[in-house]
């Protein structure tokens, strides 16, 4: 700063009255003219007592910028330490054993991302760079209510999950939610007005009595007992839930993270283990997950973890009576999932029956190669990846239903368990088999869940039930496409120019004045990759990972007016792999004119849903219509 003000006083003393007589002194001036008013302004702000202010330096321009903030986090933390109200009791001692030191943890969670009211300008540029940044102290609370708002979001999502049956994402929200009120000025002040109850409540107290309750409506029952393997049915309220995960105690340790789906779940007990009493523990920290999100995670740090102890509970093998009981209620979901409101049966599916039923024989015998002849080519390559997937196993009795889509016959579903063996993650699956005119299965895949399918047949648009098979069919293929590796596959349907963009789109205010050319004025952070460059990340993806596993739930579906039968989808997604594991939305536009060769115009994901697709599925912010010109 003082080499600035040294050279903005020789310019003027010295310098510029030499050279006005050259006759080029006047545009000497005007080129340097930003500097000086930076100078200036920067001297301004650190003079005035409603600014808090700091600065960075490195050997970059990020890095010095990053050095800033923190300067200006730091400040931000002992500005507001008197305001805050955090029960020392709760943190763990190794991040902090004072108060001060607590309070400037907590506001170091506040990242660059959520310090937008930040400015920030260059007044050196790498390889020395050094950065100012700065805030007006009435723009303080604004940081602390945007985490405020990031809590509500969790909440919604929550209620939302816990209506539909969706136990896992239910759990998993209202906990990240209940860390992060943590670490709020004021958390015994925080009221949210709840959806589902339409009361407003003090969420401190609120969210674990809500999850006290989830857990407390959870019941687990053996249905079936092979040797080791386990067949267990999980009811909400009395129902079968859509997804639930948890683990269970093997006989030695607790597993890892098992899935129940539309209420089946299947686990294998350690050799000589009783299945008489087992012990389950139902998921809901998802610290794996938590990593996609640095301020959450670094919140999870500072905080201890809350213990819920219904999350825990003992399944007793039941006596004759009650394990036929929950044997009916098994076979009941594993009939139920085959399910497709609304969709065109088949009349007569004998002929189809015949080969379906001799695949479920195949693969409870372990013996694949003996209904090739019902397969294609490619279909086979397709059911010999998937029952090598995983450990494949039948659960129940499928109850199998055919539908017709535009030539093409559908069977659905056959619910199928899978264990990986360096992993021991067990997922439970829909899977359902397409048939070619020819009567052949040229294609394979994870079907969805019944609620994410009713969502597609019910809502309230004037479309066709071929067209809503096909936005099913799309999306059950687009997911097992990724979880059998089918890099071809995903190659053929992804337009050459389409728009990519991994990560999430973040919105800034834009800058104004002589100071945006020294700030950093980007209004739309991502990365956007071109197709190859994604398909050569997916392909060392594909080889770093055991297993990939995507479920989808909770969508929002437009027709788009881009020509034909062309959507926009924007679902939720959890993706799960044996290395990673994060949950958003994904947003795709996909041409769907045909439905088994469809192409994908835009592939985007970001962590929480993007509140610019409305109800009906259009887009109320027109900064989106870039997307489809692919203008960034």
């Amino acid at each position: 700063m003082e080499m600035l003000k040294s050279l903005r006083d020789n310019l003027q003393r010295y310098i510029l009255p030499s050279l006005t007589g050259r006759g080029w002194g006047v545009g000497l001036l005007l080129l340097l003219f930003p500097i000086i008013s930076m100078a200036q302004d920067i001297e301004a702000i650190k003079g005035d007592a409603s600014y808090l202010w700091g600065e960075g330096y490195g050997s970059t321009d990020a890095a010095a910028k990053q050095a800033a903030l923190a300067d200006i986090t730091a400040k931000i933390s002992v500005s507001v330490s008197s305001e805050f109200s955090i029960d020392e009791s709760e943190v763990n001692t190794s991040e902090g054993s004072d108060s001060k030191s607590i309070i400037e943890n907590v506001v170091k969670t506040y990242s660059s991302g959520t310090l937008t009211n930040v400015e920030t300008s260059v007044i050196k540029h790498e390889p020395d760079a050094h950065v100012f940044a700065y805030i007006k102290k009435s723009e303080i609370d604004k940081i602390f209510k945007g985490r405020q708002d990031r809590i509500f979001s969790y909440m919604r999502s929550a209620e939302s999950a816990e209506k539909d049956g969706r136990i896992d994402d239910a759990l998993r929200n209202f906990y990240w939610g209940y860390t992060l009120l943590k670490s709020l000025q004021h958390p015994n002040e925080c009221l949210y007005k709840s959806k589902n109850e339409g009361t407003e409540e003090m969420l401190v107290n609120w969210i674990p009595e809500k999850m006290n309750a989830i857990l407390g409506n959870l019941k687990a029952d053996i249905a079936n007992v092979e040797g080791d393997i386990i067949q267990l049915i999980v009811n909400y309220k009395g129902e079968p839930v859509t997804s639930v995960d948890f683990r269970f105690m093997d006989g030695q340790n607790f597993s890892n993270i098992c899935s129940a789906k539309g209420g089946m779940a299947e686990i294998e007990l350690r050799p000589g283990a009783s299945p008489d009493r087992i012990q389950i523990k139902y998921e809901f920290e998802y610290m794996g997950q938590s990593k996609q999100d640095k301020e959450l995670e670094q919140v999870m740090k500072i905080f201890h973890g809350t213990p819920f102890a219904k999350a825990t509970t003992t399944v007793n093998l039941g006596k004759k009576k009650e394990l036929k009981a929950a044997q009916q209620q098994f076979q009941t979901a594993a009939a139920a999932v085959g399910t497709a409101t609304h969709a065109t049966k088949v009349a007569q599916p004998d002929e189809f029956n015949t080969a379906v039923l001799a695949i479920i024989e195949a693969v409870k015998k372990k013996q694949y190669a003996t209904v090739k002849q019902y397969f294609t080519e490619e279909g086979y390559g397709m059911f010999d990846a998937l029952v090598h997937y995983g450990d494949a196993r039948i659960l129940g009795t499928p109850a199998l239903n055919y539908y017709e889509l535009q030539g093409r016959t559908i069977c659905r579903s056959i619910p199928m368990s899978f264990t990986f063996k360096n992993n021991k993650r067990k997922f439970t699956e829909d899977v359902t088999l397409t048939f070619n005119s020819e009567k052949k299965i040229e294609s394979v895949a994870f079907g969805l869940s019944k609620n994410a399918r009713d969502a597609v047949f019910e809502k309230q648009a004037p479309w066709s039930d071929d067209v809503r098979m096909s936005i099913v069919t799309f999306l059950e293929n687009y997911k097992t496409a990724f979880a059998l590796k089918r890099l071809d596959y995903i190659r053929s349907i992804f337009d050459d120019n389409a728009i990519i963009i991994v990560g999430h789109v973040t919105k800034a205010a834009p800058k104004s004045g002589e100071n945006a050319r020294y700030s950093d004025s980007q209004i739309v952070k991502f990365n956007r990759l071109d197709k190859n460059t994604y398909l050569d990340n997916l392909a060392k993806s594909f080889k770093s990972n055991e297993f990939i596993n995507i479920r989808f739930s909770d969508n929002e579906i437009s027709r788009m007016g881009v020509g034909g039968d062309t959507y926009g989808i924007q679902i939720h997604q959890d993706y799960y792999s044996s290395s990673y594991g994060d949950t958003g939305y994904l947003f795709v536009l996909v041409d769907l004119n045909d439905v088994f060769q469809p192409c994908i115009k835009v592939r985007t994901w970001q962590p929480e849903r993007d509140p610019n697709l409305n109800a009906n599925g259009g887009w109320d912010n027109p900064h989106y219509g870039l997307y489809w010109g692919g203008n960034f």
